[in-house]
């Protein structure tokens, strides 16, 4: 059995399957490559049955979302990593090897992601991790490479191995056994920031982070909501508040959580004005279903301090304040500041 699995969740993305298969299946013969399939209703398992007759499937009775269908696929690997790759991407020749090398050397490493780059625009970053995320001290997250929805051209300023805060759940290494002591992605979340959530309990727990950009992939980003979606919106606020409230240490929390709510109240209001009023009536929703989430996340933080074996630091600043006060718009303009 090979040590590595690459695991592509799939839902009704046929399409995706036909493009960008062929060269995960071309690029990946060091590892065996799964499809976990969340319950497709379009031709996606019978193009995957005629056209991979040998390649493994997952198949799930219903929807169970990003984060439950990646918990239900890992849960029945013994693979030693998984990489846990959107059905959207292209990656490239020695993407595998590179990342895997260094988790073998480095055990204390439990994830790692690639450089991730914009399908439709070579030159640039891409959204969803580029070259590696990063948290400020309110839990806002941003990368090497994009900063808010400000993405730089690739000049390899990024081509360095580094540490990170969170690796992106779009082509994320882990090491499955780390994955599960963790306690995998937090199915509430359903989408988005999961991973985050994920990388802060590993971080916790003495684990560190990598982004090794040796290995390069390409991302086609929006699959699952397009950022103009409120649902997308909704989500994001949601999950962020859950992030902070599991994750921080409580004497951080008492302040930092009234904090935060002002922060989204003011992101409400210029949401509101500046795209639309349902994108600022989903903040408003993020936090009324939070509340209704407390029960269950009260009983998440005790499991995820439990977990705690060492004090994990954010970035020392605010990261919309830098960004639309001061105008520092990319990675090196806020590590500059720091």
């Amino acid at each position: 059995m090979a040590k590595t699995a690459v695991v592509i969740l799939n839902y009704n993305g046929a399409h995706y399957l036909e493009q960008f298969l062929p060269s995960v299946t071309q690029y990946s013969t060091d590892a065996e490559v799964i499809v976990a399939d969340n319950a497709s209703t379009d031709d996606s398992i019978a193009f995957l049955k005629s056209n991979y007759p040998n390649l493994k499937i997952i198949q799930f009775e219903k929807n169970l979302g990003f984060t439950g269908g990646y918990n239900a696929a890992l849960d029945g690997l013994d693979h030693e990593y998984c990489v846990l790759l959107n059905s959207d991407i292209e990656v490239t020749p020695n993407w595998v090897k590179p990342v895997i090398d260094y988790m073998d050397s480095h055990p204390e490493v439990a994830a790692c992601q690639p450089k991730i780059l914009d399908f439709n625009d070579k030159l640039k970053f891409e959204y969803a991790g580029a070259a590696g995320g990063f948290l400020d001290f309110m839990g806002f997250p941003y990368c090497r490479g994009r900063v808010f929805d400000t993405l730089e051209e690739d000049q390899g300023q990024y081509d360095t191995i580094e540490q990170l805060d969170w690796a992106t759940g779009a082509c994320m290494f882990v090491r499955t056994t780390d994955f599960k002591k963790a306690g995998g992605f937090d199915i509430d979340f359903f989408a988005h920031m999961e991973e985050i959530d994920l990388c802060w309990r590993l971080r916790l727990m003495g684990k560190s982070l990598f982004c090794i950009p040796e290995s390069k992939v390409y991302h086609v980003g929006g699959g699952t909501l397009n950022k103009l979606n409120p649902r997308k919106t909704y989500l994001n606020f949601r999950n962020n508040l859950s992030l902070l409230f599991k994750n921080e240490n409580a004497l951080n929390l008492i302040w930092k959580f009234p904090f935060k709510c002002m922060l989204d109240m003011a992101a409400a209001l210029k949401l509101g004005l500046g795209q639309s009023w349902g994108h600022g009536w989903a903040v408003l929703r993020a936090h009324f279903d939070f509340l209704l989430l407390l029960p269950k996340n009260f009983t998440k933080r005790k499991q995820v301090q439990a977990l705690r074996r060492k004090a994990v630091r954010n970035s020392p600043f605010l990261l919309p304040y830098q960004y639309f006060i001061k105008g520092r718009t990319t990675y090196v303009d806020l590590q500059q500041k720091q």
